[in-house]
């Protein structure tokens, strides 16, 4: 199960880095193309958008399986453990919910954007709003895999908090005395 999960990983950071570079590539290109050139490329725009967007889509993913969305975890932090694990299971439902709500309607938008082509490359847009399903699925499985987790597992009761305090990411230098 490691090994899966790390192949995912290598997979959806190189997407993501992938989109990036491709973005800006075609970005920068174009910028020089019009200031040195004066052309350009037609569907630049075009594609690095698809581009960002695929990249702010997948890069949720990865966030969510490391808690690297935002949070508020004050309360949840002076809990006793066994009201950490209601907490964060309700909190996983909730999110199951609005995951289910997004999918659902992703869904219905690449349906309506099936006989649909972008207007300078020509791309089916089904290929730009089916991120939204790649999303929800992934998400809603690592949300899944969480609440079988705890649920079944014995797990520590800071694991169960859903937030990374930056503070928290931070190594700090020893001071040094000034001469």
């Amino acid at each position: 199960m490691e090994g899966a999960s790390k192949f995912v990983d290598r997979v959806l950071n190189g997407l993501i880095a992938f989109s990036l570079l491709s973005m800006s590539i075609l970005v920068f290109g174009n910028v020089v193309l019009r200031y040195a050139f004066n052309s350009g490329i037609t569907w630049s725009e075009e594609m690095s958008r698809y581009f960002f967007i695929w990249m702010i889509f997948l890069g949720a993913i990865p966030a969510l399986k490391d808690n690297e969305h935002l949070g508020v975890d004050m309360l949840i932090k002076k809990l006793p453990a066994r009201g950490k694990k209601i907490v964060y299971v309700i909190s996983n439902l909730l999110i199951l919910y609005a995951l289910w709500l997004v999918t659902d309607g992703g869904w219905a938008l690449t349906q309506i954007n099936m006989d649909s082509t972008a207007p300078a490359t020509g791309l089916p847009l089904y290929y730009v709003s089916g991120i939204i399903l790649v999303m929800g699925i992934g998400m809603a499985i690592i949300v899944l895999f969480k609440l079988y987790k705890v649920l079944f597992t014995k797990t520590n009761a800071d694991d169960l908090i859903l937030t990374t305090d930056s503070e928290e990411l931070l190594e700090f230098e020893p001071t040094r005395k000034a001469n």
